[in-house]
């Protein structure tokens, strides 16, 4: 992470909780509007917003509407229409002009200040706490002051009442120092998680869902904690993604361990292929495992069908025909 870098933080750092909200008037009557995308930070987090009258190109600066006032951002997507409502989207405070760009450059230069301070002062003082973030307001803050946040990490909590008076007659502001848990240190810092990717919470989650080991045993992951934690050492939030489906699939196929008949023969449940649809069967003739649709061996849909076949084995032998009175010779 960047020194200069601009980090959306879950506390004030302005982007993420104190939005404040608007609507426009669309185009057309209804639900639905324009919409475009922006950047704080390069390869940053997206950010949603009404483009009003505005139509800007990639990489054109724009100012977001914060609770401490317009923030210079950079578009990401265009403004395009969508068929969302957007009623609850931030209005683009208009085109970024030099003085907002020349504002939005000191600001990272004061950020990167406020931090190589804070680090000097940490190291000096040999506090066992690392600054995960920082963030400046020059304006508009409750202070009323401009104010300095330091973010920061520590095992265990601690006494930094004279670090704060170092900082702020350092910096000559305000300070205050913020602790962040595991999980939002994650978030300010980014990186990659196992899978490849950028982390989510450095990217679009807002918000962090109860994740539990249960969840991870429903899916049949490895309960080894290396396997499903994340950058944070915590359980991965993605483990919550998918976690409906496989409950809703373990209602409706056969347990494992049950008896069933496959198109290649009788055999057992012993596993379940949720991204396929399938279920894994141990044929019982020859013990090799063969995945078959969930379908083929759901016993309801089995009956379903099989009743489906023999009506239509009815209807082509045609209606069965009832001797008349004339056949049995029933004569007046």
């Amino acid at each position: 992470m960047g020194l200069t870098a601009g980090l959306p933080l879950p506390d004030r750092h302005p982007w993420v909780d104190t939005l404040s909200t608007g609507s426009h008037q669309t185009e057309e009557v209804g639900v639905g509007g324009w919409m475009m995308a922006v950047t704080f930070t390069p390869k940053g987090r997206l950010y949603y917003l009404d483009p009003g009258d505005l139509r800007p190109a990639v990489g054109s600066g724009v100012l977001f509407p914060t609770s401490l006032g317009p923030e210079v951002a950079t578009v990401a997507w265009p403004a395009m229409w969508v068929d969302d409502d957007i009623a609850e989207l931030p209005v683009c405070a208009g085109l970024a002009h030099p003085a907002d760009v020349a504002r939005d450059a000191e600001n990272r230069r004061r950020r990167a200040q406020i931090r190589v301070a804070a680090q000097r002062l940490i190291r000096e003082a040999q506090l066992p706490m690392k600054v995960a973030a920082v963030d400046w307001a020059d304006r508009n803050h409750a202070s009323g002051r401009a104010t300095a946040t330091v973010f920061f990490t520590s095992p265990s909590r601690i006494d930094f009442r004279q670090l704060v008076s170092d900082l702020a007659r350092t910096l000559d502001c305000k300070v205050m120092l913020t602790q962040l848990g595991p999980r939002d240190d994650a978030r300010a810092q980014g990186g990659i998680g196992p899978c490849g990717r950028e982390t989510c919470c450095s990217t679009f989650l807002h918000d962090f869902e109860p994740v539990t080991l249960r969840m991870a045993k429903d899916q049949d992951l490895p309960v080894n904690p290396m396997r499903v934690s994340g950058a944070c050492g915590r359980l991965m939030c993605c483990l919550a993604y998918e976690h409906a489906q496989y409950l809703d699939f373990a209602a409706q196929a056969p347990a494992p361990g049950s008896a069933v008949d496959t198109d290649e023969g009788p055999g057992v449940v012993v596993g379940h292929d949720v991204p396929r649809d399938g279920v894994v069967v141990r044929l019982d003739e020859t013990g090799h495992r063969t995945v078959c649709p969930r379908a083929s061996v759901c016993v309801p849909r089995r009956e379903h069908e099989e009743r489906h076949r023999g009506r239509e084995r009815r209807i082509r032998r045609g209606p069965a025909t009832e001797p008349t009175g004339d056949d049995l010779g029933d004569h007046a």
